[in-house]
């Protein structure tokens, strides 16, 4: 059995298809399927069921799939290092996060990427759309705040933010002479979006109920901290994003009742991207990067 041959089984498997597991690699369609048609010859026993969408695995396939997939991918990770380590390496890495991530926390930190020789693309969406594009091979790292659960995509967990309530001066001002939850709910909120998860968050660890509808939503918390100064509402955001205006008193906290809860942060990446040299090396030092 060779090391590609092991590869491409374990794309197969994690993708459900021959097509999508020959892109990931790099090879053709024919050449992963002689691909694990060997390996099913050498074990004497089918790995894969062929159906109109796709393949299915064996049990056979599973028990394999359990005994190699985590080791593979880090072996093929520390070669991918190592060779990063001994030569010049170049080429194009793609990394996406949040727009106000990118931004605030990511691009000031990319020194060490360019002077490593890499082109960088930078890339923006949310949650659902980052992990599709990782799982596309569109993007090679994303930064998100939430830890990944589909089992074809790995993390570096690289620290925590706390999560703030914050208004202008004027705003949490009025807020103080109610009751707190009364204060906020007579008080417009800003928020990312209608689902409202960092506000969530907020509120479920300070057991407070929310009535109201966000009276303006935009997908950039930049943008909610500009409405914030200019004193549209109060709203929940990470630390590292009011932290400047805290500091000179055009915003400030919210004093929680219970407890200041924290969100953390990772770098995400497909497991199968880690074959490329350049690809590890980024991710190495943007782990360095982000966690100064």
């Amino acid at each position: 059995m060779s090391l590609l041959q092991l590869r491409t089984f374990v794309e197969v498997y994690r993708r459900r298809s021959l097509s999508e597991a020959a892109r990931a690699i790099g090879i053709t369609q024919p050449a992963a399927s002689q691909h694990i048609a060997s390996l099913e010859a050498q074990l004497g026993r089918p790995l894969f069921d062929r159906h109109s969408r796709g393949v299915r695995p064996t049990a056979i396939a599973d028990d394999l799939a359990a005994s190699i997939g985590s080791s593979l991918d880090t072996a093929e990770s520390a070669l991918a290092s190592a060779r990063a380590r001994s030569s010049r390496i170049s080429g194009t890495v793609h990394i996406a996060a949040p727009s106000d991530l990118l931004g605030e926390m990511i691009a000031p930190r990319l020194a060490p990427l360019l002077d490593a020789g890499l082109d960088l693309r930078l890339h923006i969406g949310g949650r659902e759309a980052l992990y599709a594009l990782l799982l596309e091979d569109k993007v090679h790292l994303a930064v998100t705040a939430s830890q990944p659960e589909d089992p074809r995509l790995a993390f570096h967990a690289l620290g925590e933010e706390h999560l703030r309530a914050v208004a202008s001066p004027a705003v949490a001002m009025r807020i103080a002479e109610l009751p707190l939850a009364d204060g906020l709910n007579r008080t417009a909120h800003l928020a990312y979006d209608l689902d409202r998860p960092l506000l969530r968050t907020w509120l479920h660890a300070n057991q407070i109920e929310l009535t109201s509808q966000p009276a303006l939503t935009a997908p950039d918390l930049r943008v909610l901290r500009s409405g914030l100064c200019a004193g549209l509402g109060w709203t929940v955001m990470p630390g590292y994003l009011t932290r400047s205006e805290r500091a000179a008193c055009t915003l400030i906290e919210i004093p929680a009742p219970v407890t200041v809860p924290r969100n953390a942060y990772y770098l995400v990446w497909a497991r199968s991207s880690l074959r490329h040299p350049r690809v590890a090396m980024a991710r190495d030092a943007l782990i360095a990067a982000l966690r100064k």
